[in-house]
């Protein structure tokens, strides 16, 4: 397995694994939803407002996460990471984890502080992210499950309360996402 950033050539087979990868699990209009947001993101964003990277084998993707810019009041360097789509028949080997701690050393290198994500406190947790109440780092926009804001310092050890409001790239400012 070869982890590297994206080629923008791959923009379509990168929508066809997110749709397909969610499809299988939470039905097909969320596999279209979450597949449109990928390929949305590659598209749309600044290129100094998104990270992409991939997981090949045999020159195939199986696996890629996304990172775009968010943006606070304060001059803070942060992404916020999601989504994420490991191949059905590779889930449960590792794959993403490796994959989002590629993607995180990355951002590191690249001087990005902090990184968030909204979703699953038990997967993210094993590559560094913890639960950020709201009152500490707001999300963008209201979420339906408070207990998915996620985040970590790629910096120091705790994460800094960050006055005032957050934005995300405009491709993930819907509330459908949240």
């Amino acid at each position: 397995m070869k982890l590297s950033t994206y080629n923008p050539g791959t923009i379509e087979e990168i929508r066809q694994l997110f749709t397909k990868t969610f499809s299988d699990s939470e039905g097909q209009s969320e596999g279209l939803l979450i597949g449109n947001l990928a390929y949305d993101l590659m598209t749309t964003a600044d290129a100094h407002d998104l990270y992409g990277f991939v997981a090949t084998e045999n020159e195939k993707i199986i696996g890629s996460i996304i990172f775009s810019k968010l943006t606070f009041e304060s001059e803070v360097n942060a992404f916020l990471l999601g989504p994420v789509a490991i191949q059905t028949s590779y889930q449960g080997k590792g794959i993403g984890q490796k994959l989002i701690s590629f993607g995180l050393n990355t951002l590191k290198e690249n001087g990005v502080e902090l990184a968030f994500t909204y979703g699953d406190p038990d997967f993210y947790s094993k590559v560094g992210f913890s639960l950020i109440a709201e009152k500490l780092v707001k999300a963008p926009l209201k979420l339906t499950c408070p207990e998915g804001w996620l985040g970590q310092s790629l910096v120091s050890d705790e994460i800094e309360p960050i006055t005032g409001n957050s934005c995300c790239v405009e491709a993930l400012n819907r509330p459908e996402y949240w």
